[in-house]
């Protein structure tokens, strides 16, 4: 079980690496950098960051991070231990670069696979979401609102949306999806395109706590720090949707 502190120190961390990448982005597009140089950069400065702090502050967890070495990402230390940090320094890479605001740092905490404590922060526009103090649901659209991504929208996401004679809502990081949501922007987001668990663990951290469905598109749980991290797909939406959709899918 999470202490109170770790929240909070989600929360904390999630800020201020997006109070960083806000400056490290703006410090590189006054020098006239390129996006991938703004990209490379932002990635590498947020995850020092943040694998300085939870060293220090952490010091006997583990973590697992989207730039971790192959080395680090194999270690079997990881898989036995009892609290592992999941981390995305930067959820998001091209529309940082692009300089739009539908970009996240996530920052959560595993305990037997499930995430117990997590924050997620959209600091594009001055937001962060945390299982700290977890955000009342808004009401939900009508009609209901599907968020994909805006290059590449996952067939399922099509078919559920025009079963439920849904709308469809583009957005680009899985981190900014998942908390369009709790934002009332949006109100089902199914993935079906692979992810990390970086991708999604500290959006389903918080959107658990705030009274979300979170699962596979095949209804089975989500389960963290396994040995190959990655998680082929996810639906997050309202417990009210959760079956029409899954019966969509399945």
């Amino acid at each position: 079980m999470a202490h109170p502190d770790d929240h909070l120190l989600a929360a904390e961390l999630a800020r201020s690496a997006g109070e960083l990448l806000l400056k490290v982005r703006a410090e590189l597009q006054q020098r006239d950098a390129t996006q991938s140089e703004i990209k490379d950069q932002g990635d590498r400065r947020a995850h020092e960051f943040l694998m300085m702090e939870l060293t220090s502050r952490r010091p006997t967890d583990s973590v697992l991070s989207e730039e971790s070495s192959e080395a680090d990402r194999l270690d079997p230390a990881r898989l036995s231990a009892e609290r592992v940090w999941v981390i995305d320094p930067l959820d998001g890479t091209r529309e940082f670069g692009e300089g739009r605001s539908d970009w996240a740092v996530h920052v959560a905490l595993v305990e037997g696979g499930v995430p117990t404590a997590g924050a997620v922060a959209l600091p594009g526009l001055g937001i962060v979401f945390s299982t700290d103090n977890p955000p009342a649901l808004p009401k939900a659209g009508t009609p209901l609102r599907v968020i994909v991504s805006r290059s590449r929208p996952p067939a399922e996401a099509l078919e559920i949306a025009e079963a439920l004679n849904a709308d469809l809502v583009e957005m680009g990081s899985a981190g900014a999806k998942a908390m369009a949501i709790l934002r009332g922007e949006a109100d089902i987001y199914p993935h079906s395109g692979g992810q990390f668990e970086w991708d999604s663990c500290a959006p389903v951290a918080v959107a658990t706590a705030a009274g979300l469905s979170c699962t596979r598109l095949d209804g089975s749980p989500l389960v963290y720090n396994r040995a190959d991290p990655y998680l082929p797909d996810l639906l997050i939406c309202r417990p009210v949707n959760t079956e029409q959709v899954l019966a969509v899918v399945n």
